[in-house]
Protein backbone atom coordinates (compact mmCIF):
# COMPACT_ATOMS: atom_id res chain seq x y z
CA UNK A 1 0.00 0.00 0.00
CA UNK A 2 2.47 2.33 0.76
CA UNK A 3 5.19 1.49 -2.20
CA UNK A 4 2.55 3.59 -3.86
CA UNK A 5 4.29 6.87 -2.60
CA UNK A 6 7.61 8.34 -3.54
CA UNK A 7 10.28 7.75 -0.67
CA UNK A 8 11.98 10.49 1.15
CA UNK A 9 15.80 9.58 0.34
CA UNK A 10 17.97 11.21 3.11
CA UNK A 11 21.13 10.16 2.21
CA UNK A 12 21.42 6.24 2.72
CA UNK A 13 17.97 6.38 4.71
CA UNK A 14 14.90 5.29 2.55
CA UNK A 15 11.65 6.73 4.02
CA UNK A 16 8.21 5.70 3.08
CA UNK A 17 5.95 6.70 3.81
CA UNK A 18 7.80 9.96 3.36
CA UNK A 19 6.89 11.54 6.50
CA UNK A 20 8.81 12.86 9.50
CA UNK A 21 7.04 13.20 12.81
CA UNK A 22 7.81 16.22 14.51
CA UNK A 23 9.87 16.68 18.03
CA UNK A 24 7.34 17.58 20.10
CA UNK A 25 8.79 18.90 24.17
CA UNK A 26 8.74 18.84 26.80
CA UNK A 27 7.96 15.15 27.13
CA UNK A 28 5.58 14.88 24.07
CA UNK A 29 7.48 12.69 22.06
CA UNK A 30 9.35 10.02 23.75
CA UNK A 31 10.27 6.88 22.45
CA UNK A 32 6.95 4.88 22.47
CA UNK A 33 5.40 7.22 20.60
CA UNK A 34 9.15 7.28 17.89
CA UNK A 35 9.01 3.36 17.78
CA UNK A 36 5.56 3.63 16.68
CA UNK A 37 6.38 5.54 13.93
CA UNK A 38 9.32 4.34 12.72
CA UNK A 39 7.79 0.74 13.05
CA UNK A 40 5.36 2.56 9.88
CA UNK A 41 8.31 2.97 7.53
CA UNK A 42 8.10 7.01 8.80
CA UNK A 43 10.81 8.74 10.78
CA UNK A 44 10.27 8.42 14.73
CA UNK A 45 11.36 11.64 16.52
CA UNK A 46 12.27 12.20 20.66
CA UNK A 47 12.35 15.44 21.14
CA UNK A 48 15.75 16.25 23.47
CA UNK A 49 14.32 19.08 25.84
CA UNK A 50 13.66 18.46 29.39
CA UNK A 51 12.94 14.36 29.17
CA UNK A 52 14.52 14.27 32.97
CA UNK A 53 12.49 15.24 36.45
CA UNK A 54 14.42 18.23 36.22
CA UNK A 55 11.94 20.45 37.82
CA UNK A 56 12.31 18.65 40.76
CA UNK A 57 16.07 18.90 41.21
CA UNK A 58 19.07 21.07 41.77
CA UNK A 59 19.92 23.91 39.17
CA UNK A 60 23.70 21.81 39.14
CA UNK A 61 21.83 18.61 38.22
CA UNK A 62 19.97 19.72 35.34
CA UNK A 63 22.42 19.27 32.27
CA UNK A 64 23.45 15.29 33.52
CA UNK A 65 19.50 14.46 34.17
CA UNK A 66 18.55 15.31 31.19
CA UNK A 67 21.36 13.87 29.34
CA UNK A 68 21.11 10.09 30.96
CA UNK A 69 16.85 10.31 30.58
CA UNK A 70 17.51 11.20 26.53
CA UNK A 71 20.01 8.08 27.05
CA UNK A 72 17.13 5.80 28.57
CA UNK A 73 14.67 7.23 25.47
CA UNK A 74 16.67 6.46 22.50
CA UNK A 75 17.73 2.82 23.66
CA UNK A 76 13.70 2.51 24.55
CA UNK A 77 12.81 3.47 21.35
CA UNK A 78 15.26 1.66 19.74
CA UNK A 79 14.46 -2.01 21.78
CA UNK A 80 10.78 -1.54 20.19
CA UNK A 81 11.49 -0.53 16.58
CA UNK A 82 14.38 -1.39 13.92
CA UNK A 83 13.26 1.69 12.28
CA UNK A 84 14.49 5.03 11.67
CA UNK A 85 15.22 7.12 15.43
CA UNK A 86 15.75 10.64 15.43
CA UNK A 87 16.02 13.57 17.75
CA UNK A 88 15.31 16.81 17.89
CA UNK A 89 17.66 19.33 19.49
CA UNK A 90 17.12 22.93 20.29
CA UNK A 91 19.71 25.29 19.50
CA UNK A 92 18.83 27.59 21.92
CA UNK A 93 19.32 24.92 24.92
CA UNK A 94 21.70 25.65 27.47
CA UNK A 95 22.30 21.83 27.10
CA UNK A 96 22.41 21.78 23.74
CA UNK A 97 25.54 20.16 23.30
CA UNK A 98 25.73 17.36 25.66
CA UNK A 99 22.04 16.59 24.24
CA UNK A 100 23.57 15.80 20.88
CA UNK A 101 26.68 14.40 21.60
CA UNK A 102 24.36 12.25 23.67
CA UNK A 103 22.55 11.16 20.13
CA UNK A 104 25.86 10.45 18.94
CA UNK A 105 27.07 8.18 21.60
CA UNK A 106 23.89 6.30 20.94
CA UNK A 107 24.35 5.89 17.59
CA UNK A 108 21.25 8.06 16.24
CA UNK A 109 19.51 7.98 12.80
CA UNK A 110 19.69 11.66 12.58
CA UNK A 111 19.52 14.71 14.59
CA UNK A 112 16.82 17.76 13.83
CA UNK A 113 17.99 21.20 14.79
CA UNK A 114 16.26 24.19 15.16
CA UNK A 115 15.17 26.81 17.26
CA UNK A 116 18.50 29.05 16.01
CA UNK A 117 20.88 28.42 13.62
CA UNK A 118 22.77 24.93 14.59
CA UNK A 119 25.87 26.47 13.04
CA UNK A 120 28.25 24.41 15.54
CA UNK A 121 26.28 20.58 14.72
CA UNK A 122 28.62 18.60 12.55
CA UNK A 123 31.22 19.35 14.90
CA UNK A 124 29.79 17.08 17.49
CA UNK A 125 28.96 14.45 15.35
CA UNK A 126 32.82 13.65 14.24
CA UNK A 127 32.73 11.04 11.60
CA UNK A 128 29.88 9.10 12.82
CA UNK A 129 26.77 8.36 9.30
CA UNK A 130 24.40 10.39 11.09
CA UNK A 131 21.85 12.40 9.31
CA UNK A 132 21.94 16.30 10.19
CA UNK A 133 18.69 18.18 9.52
CA UNK A 134 18.59 21.76 10.29
CA UNK A 135 14.93 23.72 10.48
CA UNK A 136 15.07 27.12 8.71
CA UNK A 137 12.54 29.05 7.87
CA UNK A 138 13.76 31.28 5.46
CA UNK A 139 16.31 30.13 2.05
CA UNK A 140 18.96 33.08 4.00
CA UNK A 141 18.88 30.88 6.71
CA UNK A 142 19.55 27.44 5.05
CA UNK A 143 22.30 29.38 3.20
CA UNK A 144 24.27 30.72 6.30
CA UNK A 145 24.52 26.92 7.42
CA UNK A 146 25.35 25.65 4.20
CA UNK A 147 28.25 28.31 3.84
CA UNK A 148 29.41 28.10 7.32
CA UNK A 149 29.35 23.96 7.60
CA UNK A 150 31.43 23.41 4.17
CA UNK A 151 33.39 26.12 5.21
CA UNK A 152 34.18 24.68 8.79
CA UNK A 153 33.19 21.12 7.97
CA UNK A 154 33.24 20.36 4.93
CA UNK A 155 29.66 19.19 5.11
CA UNK A 156 26.50 20.27 4.06
CA UNK A 157 23.11 19.16 5.64
CA UNK A 158 21.67 15.61 4.18
CA UNK A 159 17.99 17.44 4.24
CA UNK A 160 16.34 20.74 5.29
CA UNK A 161 13.13 20.84 7.27
CA UNK A 162 11.35 24.22 6.08
CA UNK A 163 8.86 25.37 8.87
CA UNK A 164 6.41 27.52 8.39
CA UNK A 165 4.56 30.12 10.35
CA UNK A 166 1.54 27.68 11.00
CA UNK A 167 3.18 25.01 13.17
CA UNK A 168 2.78 24.57 16.77
CA UNK A 169 5.47 25.24 18.96
CA UNK A 170 8.30 28.10 19.00
CA UNK A 171 7.73 29.68 15.28
CA UNK A 172 10.84 31.05 13.83
CA UNK A 173 8.98 34.30 12.71
CA UNK A 174 8.17 37.73 13.75
CA UNK A 175 5.46 38.32 16.50
CA UNK A 176 3.70 40.38 15.05
CA UNK A 177 3.89 39.08 11.28
CA UNK A 178 2.67 35.85 12.84
CA UNK A 179 -0.17 37.48 15.24
CA UNK A 180 -1.30 39.25 12.15
CA UNK A 181 -0.77 36.52 9.57
CA UNK A 182 1.73 38.85 7.70
CA UNK A 183 4.26 36.20 7.74
CA UNK A 184 4.83 34.20 4.61
CA UNK A 185 3.22 31.62 3.69
CA UNK A 186 4.97 27.97 3.69
CA UNK A 187 4.34 27.12 -0.19
CA UNK A 188 6.04 30.22 -0.80
CA UNK A 189 9.45 29.68 0.97
CA UNK A 190 9.14 26.35 -0.25
CA UNK A 191 9.83 27.17 -3.67
CA UNK A 192 12.53 29.71 -2.32
CA UNK A 193 14.51 27.18 -0.50
CA UNK A 194 13.68 24.26 -3.30
CA UNK A 195 15.89 26.51 -5.30
CA UNK A 196 18.87 27.15 -3.44
CA UNK A 197 18.68 23.08 -2.16
CA UNK A 198 18.72 22.09 -6.29
CA UNK A 199 21.94 24.10 -7.00
CA UNK A 200 24.09 21.42 -5.35
CA UNK A 201 24.67 17.58 -6.14
CA UNK A 202 22.85 15.69 -4.85
CA UNK A 203 20.32 18.44 -3.99
CA UNK A 204 19.26 18.63 -0.31
CA UNK A 205 15.98 17.20 -0.12
CA UNK A 206 13.50 19.82 1.49
CA UNK A 207 10.70 18.58 4.12
CA UNK A 208 8.02 20.82 4.42
CA UNK A 209 6.45 21.47 8.06
CA UNK A 210 3.81 23.90 9.41
CA UNK A 211 0.58 23.50 9.04
CA UNK A 212 0.61 20.10 7.46
CA UNK A 213 -2.62 18.34 8.18
CA UNK A 214 -3.59 15.38 6.20
CA UNK A 215 -3.02 13.91 2.78
CA UNK A 216 -4.09 16.39 1.30
CA UNK A 217 -1.96 18.91 2.46
CA UNK A 218 1.03 16.12 1.86
CA UNK A 219 0.08 15.86 -1.57
CA UNK A 220 0.17 19.41 -2.41
CA UNK A 221 3.82 19.96 -0.89
CA UNK A 222 4.71 17.14 -2.66
CA UNK A 223 3.96 17.98 -6.18
CA UNK A 224 5.66 21.79 -5.46
CA UNK A 225 8.72 19.64 -4.82
CA UNK A 226 9.28 18.50 -1.51
CA UNK A 227 10.97 15.35 -0.62
CA UNK A 228 8.54 14.73 2.31
CA UNK A 229 7.16 16.40 5.46
CA UNK A 230 7.18 16.64 9.19
CA UNK A 231 3.99 16.73 11.06
CA UNK A 232 3.27 17.19 15.01
CA UNK A 233 -0.35 17.87 15.79
CA UNK A 234 -1.93 15.11 14.40
CA UNK A 235 0.29 12.38 16.22
CA UNK A 236 -0.32 14.13 20.05
CA UNK A 237 -3.77 12.69 19.09
CA UNK A 238 -2.07 9.02 18.90
CA UNK A 239 -2.45 5.49 21.31
CA UNK A 240 1.28 6.16 21.80
CA UNK A 241 1.82 9.53 22.08
CA UNK A 242 3.77 9.40 25.51
CA UNK A 243 2.22 12.75 27.05
CA UNK A 244 -0.68 12.89 29.59
CA UNK A 245 -4.33 12.07 28.68
CA UNK A 246 -5.78 15.44 29.79
CA UNK A 247 -3.01 17.33 27.39
CA UNK A 248 -4.61 15.24 24.28
CA UNK A 249 -8.06 16.18 25.57
CA UNK A 250 -7.25 19.61 25.44
CA UNK A 251 -7.14 18.96 21.48
CA UNK A 252 -9.78 17.34 21.13
CA UNK A 253 -11.65 20.08 22.72
CA UNK A 254 -10.11 23.30 21.21
CA UNK A 255 -12.06 25.05 18.89
CA UNK A 256 -10.37 27.23 16.23
CA UNK A 257 -9.91 30.91 18.37
CA UNK A 258 -8.59 29.03 20.91
CA UNK A 259 -5.29 28.88 19.47
CA UNK A 260 -3.43 31.84 20.57
CA UNK A 261 0.18 33.18 19.70
CA UNK A 262 2.21 34.26 23.47
CA UNK A 263 5.53 35.92 23.22
CA UNK A 264 7.78 33.06 25.25
CA UNK A 265 11.42 33.54 27.22
CA UNK A 266 12.99 32.38 24.31
CA UNK A 267 12.28 35.12 21.98
CA UNK A 268 10.64 33.54 20.01
CA UNK A 269 6.57 33.64 19.36
CA UNK A 270 4.60 30.42 20.30
CA UNK A 271 1.45 29.06 19.55
CA UNK A 272 -0.86 27.63 22.26
CA UNK A 273 -4.00 26.57 22.92
CA UNK A 274 -5.98 29.28 25.37
CA UNK A 275 -6.05 28.54 29.16
CA UNK A 276 -6.33 30.21 32.38
CA UNK A 277 -2.13 30.35 32.78
CA UNK A 278 -2.62 31.49 28.78
CA UNK A 279 -4.62 34.29 29.64
CA UNK A 280 -3.31 34.95 32.90
CA UNK A 281 0.40 35.67 31.02
CA UNK A 282 -1.81 37.93 28.27
CA UNK A 283 -2.72 39.68 30.96
CA UNK A 284 0.69 40.84 32.17
CA UNK A 285 -0.15 38.87 35.62
CA UNK A 286 3.61 37.29 36.00
CA UNK A 287 4.34 33.32 37.60
CA UNK A 288 7.43 34.94 39.58
CA UNK A 289 10.10 32.12 39.22
CA UNK A 290 13.73 31.10 41.09
CA UNK A 291 15.82 29.57 38.15
CA UNK A 292 18.23 27.35 39.62
CA UNK A 293 18.90 25.95 35.78
CA UNK A 294 19.44 28.52 33.01
CA UNK A 295 17.66 25.52 30.59
CA UNK A 296 17.53 28.26 27.52
CA UNK A 297 20.51 30.41 26.45
CA UNK A 298 18.04 33.32 25.40
CA UNK A 299 16.13 33.40 28.64
CA UNK A 300 17.04 35.87 31.32
CA UNK A 301 15.08 34.51 34.80
CA UNK A 302 15.35 37.90 36.04
CA UNK A 303 13.70 39.48 33.59
CA UNK A 304 11.53 36.38 32.42
CA UNK A 305 7.69 36.63 32.54
CA UNK A 306 7.33 33.09 33.53
CA UNK A 307 9.15 29.91 33.56
CA UNK A 308 8.39 27.77 30.20
CA UNK A 309 10.49 24.47 31.18
CA UNK A 310 8.38 24.44 34.51
CA UNK A 311 5.19 25.18 32.08
CA UNK A 312 5.62 22.74 29.50
CA UNK A 313 6.59 19.93 31.85
CA UNK A 314 3.49 20.84 33.72
CA UNK A 315 1.49 20.32 30.72
CA UNK A 316 2.70 17.06 30.13
CA UNK A 317 2.02 15.88 33.29
CA UNK A 318 -1.23 16.97 32.91
CA UNK A 319 -1.53 19.76 35.45
CA UNK A 320 -2.80 22.13 32.65
CA UNK A 321 -4.06 24.88 34.89
CA UNK A 322 -0.13 25.52 35.88
CA UNK A 323 1.49 25.14 32.12
CA UNK A 324 0.11 25.28 28.52
CA UNK A 325 -0.19 23.22 25.59
CA UNK A 326 2.03 23.92 22.29
CA UNK A 327 0.10 22.91 18.67
CA UNK A 328 -0.31 23.98 15.74
CA UNK A 329 -2.75 26.09 14.21
CA UNK A 330 -4.57 22.75 13.34
CA UNK A 331 -5.40 21.12 16.50
CA UNK A 332 -9.02 22.22 16.47
CA UNK A 333 -9.31 19.80 13.43
CA UNK A 334 -7.79 16.87 15.52
CA UNK A 335 -11.49 15.05 16.97
CA UNK A 336 -10.45 11.88 17.82
CA UNK A 337 -7.44 9.33 19.42
CA UNK A 338 -6.23 6.56 17.07
CA UNK A 339 -3.33 3.67 16.94
CA UNK A 340 -0.50 5.31 15.33
CA UNK A 341 -0.87 2.63 12.39
CA UNK A 342 -4.45 3.55 11.80
CA UNK A 343 -3.32 7.55 11.38
CA UNK A 344 -0.52 6.77 8.55
CA UNK A 345 -2.65 4.56 7.18
CA UNK A 346 -5.33 7.17 6.87
CA UNK A 347 -2.22 9.32 5.92
CA UNK A 348 -1.26 7.27 3.18
CA UNK A 349 -4.27 6.69 1.51
CA UNK A 350 -5.48 10.36 1.34
CA UNK A 351 -2.49 11.31 -0.38
CA UNK A 352 -2.47 8.66 -3.24
CA UNK A 353 -5.96 9.98 -3.51
CA UNK A 354 -5.17 13.50 -4.16
CA UNK A 355 -1.40 12.59 -5.35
Amino acid sequence: MKKNLPSLQIADLTINPPIIQGGMGVRVSRSRLAAAVANEGCVGVIASVGLGKFEDESGSEFESINKEALRVEIRKAKSMSKGIIGINAMVALSNYESLVRTAVDENIDLIISGAGLPLELPKFVEKKNIKLIPIVSSARALKIICNKWKRNFDKLPDAVIVEGPKAGGHIGYDFQDVVEEKASLLDKIIIEVLEFAGSFDPAIPVIAAGGVYNGKDIAYFLKLGASGVQMGTRFVCTDECDVHESFKRAYLSAKKEDLVIIKSPVGMPGRVIKSKFVEDIQKGKTKPIACNYQCLKTCDPDTAPYCIAKALANAAEGNLDEGFVFAGSNAYRCNEIVPVKKLIDELVSETEKYI
